[in-house]
């Protein structure tokens, strides 16, 4: 039942978008095709990638708040849950907005990894099943797996799983994190502060590690994801969380003090 909604609503759509692309793209390049195919799933998605990275703005804009509650109710915590809701829904954040995108995406990747996965390649590339192709879609020819002339899709490529390391570990760097709560030293703290450190350092070499492993074209569309998240992070962080203005930041910094 799973994997035949699977098939229908992820599997077999991608398969279909990625064989039109190659056969529009000159020299049906699967690489560009990729690349094309990722932006358009990218777009498709932004209001909800753009809704989770402005939540992440505004809790880290609201984090002395919620600091300043958890201080002041260390001791009630039916009180501090209750307080720190009040004021998530004062400041109509969803935390579990970033979690819902996630979810959304999963899917996608899977997708996209049954499509290129490596027991399906041999050294010619990608052959498209006519049997899976909609009736609309013609079977691409020619078909180039070897992507604007120099990078062969359908074998590991360390240089593709370098930049998507590198992409990824940038992507962190410029997404503020909110700084630890609780005293230094404490379970809470350094959890945290560990957690930090794996998503900033850790996790871009295990991205990485994963690109070069799986095929050079899954490694492409995580590069791409990257650069367009990397875009759009800059662009929340340029325009401000929810769009604020200067009297909205006014505002916040007299609701830290009232909570206070």
């Amino acid at each position: 039942m799973i994997s035949s909604l699977f098939d229908t609503f992820i599997y077999i759509p991608i398969y279909n978008s990625l064989a039109l692309l190659v056969s529009l793209v000159p020299g049906g390049d699967v690489g560009v095709a990729i690349i094309i195919l990722t932006i358009l799933i990218k777009f498709i998605l932004f209001p909800l990638s753009l809704k989770a990275l402005r939540t992440q703005a505004a809790m880290r804009e609201i984090d002395p708040e919620l600091k300043s509650i958890k201080e002041k109710y260390k001791d009630n915590r039916e009180e501090q849950a209750r307080r720190t809701m009040e004021l998530l829904k004062e400041k109509k954040v969803n935390p579990f907005a970033s979690i819902f995108l996630i979810l959304i995406q999963l899917p996608v990747i899977f997708g996209l990894f049954f499509v290129f996965r490596l027991d399906s390649l041999d050294d010619t590339g990608l052959h498209f099943d006519p049997a899976i192709l909609y009736s609309f879609v013609n079977n691409p020819d020619p078909v180039s797996f070897v992507f604007i002339g120099l990078i062969a899709l359908s074998s590991s490529n360390i240089i593709l799983a370098v930049l998507v390391s590198i992409t990824q570990f940038v992507n962190a760097q410029v997404m503020h994190m909110p700084t630890p709560s609780g005293k230094s030293g404490s379970i809470q703290h350094d959890l945290a502060k560990s957690m930090q450190v794996q998503m900033k350092y850790v996790f871009p070499i295990i991205m990485g590690f994963i690109a070069y492993f799986l095929s050079s074209a899954l490694a492409l569309y995580f590069l791409v994801s990257n650069l367009f998240q990397l875009f759009q992070e800059l662009y929340v962080q340029r325009t401000g969380a929810r769009g604020n203005t200067k009297e909205d930041t006014k505002n916040t910094s007299a609701s830290v003090e009232k909570t206070a």
